[in-house]
């Protein structure tokens, strides 16, 4: 069955004339004959009989024009479909660390789903080496170049670094927080090394909330991203000392969603995530 003869069938009736079909469908007189033919050929049904000058559809007919008349329903729909469309669709996967999630990328979501309906997308909060290059995640904003990978890298930007520590020396001196060893290249942990604080350290993570958390006792020197630092640089109990090295922010995305229309929205999106933010 052709969609485009059945609708001739449907034509005809309507009219009530082959000449009339024709000049609905905007096709010749002798083509519309021709495809009904064609149709009573292949059910081996007769469609209409000529009664007073009109073609008048047989019982046969009329049952094959409850499914035409459905398929006419069912190709309106069709092409309803881009209208009840929410947009780009797609989910994506951002791997980021914690911190990074919570103060650059969470604050903005809500609104940014908002405006793109079609649009999901999965943080996966983790340590900075994100297995990108193992499809773990689509996209990934990472605070460490990597050496190599498959995907596509461009940097976000970057923010200061502060050693906060206790105003007022204390007997024993504050307990100082390190990052463990796997994390020796980064600017904090080369900083603590130089100033022979490393070894002194006693108090170990990768967890710079934790490492917040400890400084605002008074009692502990640690070294926090200037995002985190505000109320801090604020309390006079604690000594603010800035680093010369400051932290960069690397976006890593999979190469094959470069060209990806949805993608590029949400490549889009985490780049403005960033531009607004303190970079002292």
């Amino acid at each position: 069955m052709n969609w485009d003869d059945l609708r001739i069938v449907a034509a005809v009736r309507d009219e009530g004339s082959y000449a009339g079909a024709s000049a609905r469908l905007r096709i010749d007189e002798t083509t519309v004959g021709r495809r009904l033919g064609r149709i009573e050929r292949a059910l081996g049904l007769r469609l209409f009989e000529a009664v007073d000058g009109v073609r008048k559809p047989t019982r046969q007919c009329e049952m094959v024009l409850t499914h035409v008349q459905a398929m006419a329903g069912h190709v309106a729909e069709i092409g309803r479909v881009g209208e009840d469309l929410p947009g780009l669709t797609g989910r994506f996967r951002i791997a980021a660390t914690n911190a990074v999630a919570e103060e650059f990328l969470a604050p903005r979501a809500a609104g940014f789903l908002a405006q793109n309906p079609g649009l999901a997308v999965q943080f996966l909060t983790t340590g900075e080496n994100v297995k990108c290059s193992r499809w773990q995640a689509d996209l990934a904003i990472r605070l460490r170049k990597p050496d190599k990978g498959d995907f596509t890298i461009a940097k976000l930007g970057e923010f200061a670094l502060y050693l906060i520590e206790p105003a007022t020396e204390a007997d024993t001196g504050p307990v100082i927080c390190a990052y463990p060893d796997d994390l020796g290249p980064i600017p904090e942990s080369q900083f603590l090394k130089a100033k022979g604080l490393q070894d002194r350290s006693r108090f170990v993570t990768d967890n710079i909330r934790v490492i917040k958390t400890l400084v605002k006792t008074h009692q502990a020197a640690g070294i926090l991203p200037s995002y985190l630092c505000g109320e801090l640089l604020a309390d006079r109990r604690l000594r603010a000392t800035l680093l010369p090295r400051r932290r960069d922010v690397w976006l890593l995305v999979q190469n094959h969603l470069k060209r990806d229309a949805a993608a590029r929205v949400v490549i889009d999106w985490v780049r403005d995530c960033f531009q607004g933010f303190s970079k002292g």
